[in-house]
């Protein structure tokens, strides 16, 4: 394998070829320096649904259906072949690991025959290198909400390359769990987030009284910036059931609200009290879950009277995508990272403050 490549694309940056299968998508993307050049994902979400979650058998043969396909129309609609890139980047961890073994092996073999380097990235961080090629570069000192079904985050960033902290993490159920078992209840098809997000746009949100997930007592004052939705889910959940129990019908629009407000509510609060209390005046925010309107709608309101700049971006970017890959990838060759070790494993719980594979 090369060492740290040269980029091709001269002042542009350097063309990186991203690749993604950490779960349900099956994507590839060529970014030049911070231009996003093509992006390709194909999803086996339909063939989830009806188990009501995703089967990790089933993902990861759609992957390997899906992968020449994949790759092979993003670096057509880039105009590109193999020998354009400088290098290959490819999700390596944190997911599901029968997927992650399907891409990174796919990838290796590219890097292999084409002779070039390639990096095993941190899935996770690439939600935050994402918001580059629509925002630009990020500031120093810069926070980032991550949310997503397994994942809700908050990082320190000084350097996208080489600095990541753990602020707070998810210490049970993930802001997107916490969705989808309320909508499993509710009687929603998988996936359950959006039809929460449309019917809570219709609802009360005063209408139940929800928890506010860690944020009252001596758990979160323990916690302040760690995130809990397992007792939200069980709240909700028993007001449901006990509504049912009772021969009484369930007000759909008025429990998601609800459950949108309480969730959304304790997202932003954390996320701007940590940006205040590390001085940061730039909010990222990535991962599916930021694709829920409640959220984006208290995020802006709360960065205003904060005076932070929330950078959320489009809908496209935020789901799972081989542009988040490739940016992060262009990040580490511009810093002068070395690539990865060409026999580098996968990591199904790679740490959040690990960038990328040795």
């Amino acid at each position: 394998m090369k060492g740290i490549p040269t980029a091709a694309g001269g002042s542009d940056g350097p063309v990186i070829l991203g690749i993604e299968s950490t779960c349900d998508e099956t994507a590839a993307a060529v970014v030049r320096g911070t231009t996003l050049v093509s992006n390709i994902v194909a999803s086996s979400m339909e063939e989830h649904a009806r188990y009501g979650g995703v089967i990790p058998e089933i993902a990861s043969r759609a992957h390997a259906e899906a992968f020449v396909p994949v790759v092979s129309r993003a670096l057509a609609d880039a105009n590109m072949d193999l020998s354009d890139i400088d290098a290959i980047a490819v999700s390596a961890g944190p997911g599901l690991a029968g997927c992650l073994a399907v891409g990174v092996s796919g990838a290796k073999s590219l890097a292999w025959a084409a002779n070039k380097p390639i990096y095993g990235i941190n899935h996770v961080i690439g939600h935050v290198s994402v918001t580059q090629l629509q925002f630009g570069a990020l500031p120093e000192n810069t926070m980032a909400l991550i949310v997503s079904g397994g994942h809700t985050s908050l990082l320190h960033i000084d350097d996208i390359a080489r600095s990541i902290e753990v602020v707070g993490t998810t210490l049970d159920d993930a802001a997107g769990e916490c969705f989808d078992k309320v909508a499993r209840l509710l009687g929603f098809p998988y996936p359950g987030g959006p039809h929460i997000d449309r019917h809570a746009r219709l609802g009360d949100p005063t209408a139940l009284k929800v928890p506010m997930g860690l944020t009252q007592g001596r758990a979160g004052a323990e916690h302040p910036y760690d995130f809990s939705f397992s007792g939200v889910k069980t709240a909700v959940a028993r007001w449901v059931e006990g509504r049912r129990a009772d021969g009484k019908d369930i007000p759909v629009d008025d429990v998601c609200a609800s459950l949108a407000e309480s969730v959304a509510s304790v997202l932003s609060r954390k996320a701007i009290d940590a940006c205040r209390s590390r001085g940061s005046d730039t909010l990222i925010v990535g991962g599916g879950f930021s694709a829920n309107s409640q959220l984006r709608e208290h995020l802006a309101e709360a960065g205003r009277e904060a005076g932070v700049d929330v950078r959320i971006p489009e809908i496209k970017l935020c789901t799972d995508n081989g542009a988040m890959v490739a940016m992060l990838g262009s990040n580490l060759v511009t810093a002068g990272v070395a690539p990865s070790s060409p026999d580098f494993p996968i990591d199904s719980a790679m740490p959040l403050d690990s960038i990328s594979m040795p």
